[in-house]
């Protein structure tokens, strides 16, 4: 029995339907089974609630989902978090969803650009000049924290630029509304949600003003963005003046993506790879992270070095990657690779921060 059929039947045999008189009852009995047809009609199982309800009404609905999952979120943040019911209260009161945000995550150049074009995007040769201006103006900082922490200071200087544009960029969007949306609506929900409570424990510990709590639409922040669990992890005091910040202190900026890259498992004694030549008939299936080999077995295969040189001798683990394909650029990686993927599990990403490196050589 259809929706409509099952809704007549019923109203049929309701005691009111019974003590109507005919006439009425056909009448009443006709306009019931034709509101029936238009549900029928209006609703199909799957297609949401805007098709029943309109976009206001689903508009809402969603809101009044959020501001429920909202209120279970301040409470665990208060009851298990350890976050003070003040701070809770000054992040989350009033928020609302960043549909902008949803539409940000969709869009990551890394999907829709070849190696090609991205770096073209990110390592402009304005980039270049700059990271050369800085790395000069603070080799001996740069130095210093490289003794501590055993990153070279070109690394440093190129994660600085890629991630911020040298704290030129470093994102305007309220984090707290982007991370809640992420959590809420987005893909990597879980991930964002543990953030999101990093963040409110971060402000909370820092007292600082939600309001002023800016970053990506990731919710990223600082000149190095970091995710608000890595900012209460591996942020450093480096000025000692008593605040890790990473907004305004070039060495707390530095020193910090230093000791991040330390704990992911950075060697100073390598590098993050290298740009090859491949020999007219390479088999393309050795390409691709999965496939490992000595870089002495690479040089038997014919790979040299992109002036056509030997590879260098030494014993190490090697992986060939092709991110436009055979046509494109070819790169032999190391272990330092890895770390960048640790960092942000991306090859353009990795690839733009080691062509940058190289570069400011």
């Amino acid at each position: 029995m259809g929706y409509a059929d099952s809704t007549l039947a019923k109203l049929a045999r309701s005691e009111a339907w019974r003590g109507m008189s005919g006439n009425t009852t056909k009448l009443k009995l006709a306009h019931v089974f034709g509101v029936a047809c238009l549900l029928c009609i209006t609703w199909v199982p799957g297609t949401g609630l805007t098709a029943v309800l309109g976009d206001e009404t689903a508009a809402s609905t969603e809101s009044a989902r959020f501001a429920k999952w909202l209120a279970a979120l301040r409470q665990e943040a208060v009851e298990v978090e350890g976050v003070s019911a003040a701070l809770a209260d000054a992040a989350l009161d009033g928020l609302e969803l960043r549909p902008r945000v949803l539409e940000l995550q969709n869009r990551q150049p890394e999907g829709t650009l070849t190696l090609e074009q991205y770096l073209v995007r990110v390592v402009p040769a304005s980039r270049v000049e700059r990271g050369r201006v800085l790395l000069s103006r603070h080799r001996e900082l740069l130095e210093a924290i490289a003794r501590k922490y055993h990153v070279q200071p070109r690394f440093m200087v190129a994660l600085w630029g890629i991630e911020s544009d040298y704290g030129s960029n470093m994102g305007s969007v309220p984090a707290v509304g982007s991370l809640a949306t992420l959590a809420f609506a987005g893909r990597r929900s879980a991930y964002f949600r543990r953030e999101l409570l990093e963040l409110l424990k971060l402000l909370d510990d820092e007292q600082t003003d939600p309001d002023v709590a800016m970053g990506s639409w990731a919710g990223a922040l600082g000149q190095c963005q970091f995710m608000p669990s890595n900012v209460r992890r591996y942020a450093i005091d480096w000025d000692g003046d008593g605040r890790r910040d990473i907004w305004r202190s070039t060495g707390d900026v530095l020193a910090s993506t230093a000791n991040f890259l330390s704990h992911l498992g950075w060697r100073d004694d390598q590098t993050w790879g290298r740009r090859v030549l491949l020999p007219a008939e390479f088999d393309e299936r050795l390409a691709g992270r999965e496939v490992q080999m000595r870089l002495g077995r690479w040089q038997a295969l014919g790979v040299r070095r992109l002036n056509g040189q030997s590879l260098p001798k030494r014993k190490l683990w090697t992986t060939l990657l092709l991110p436009d394909g055979r046509d494109g650029r070819a790169f032999l990686v190391y272990e330092d690779f890895k770390v960048l993927l640790r960092w942000n599990n991306s090859i353009h990403f990795a690839v733009s921060v080691g062509h940058l490196s190289e570069r400011l050589r």
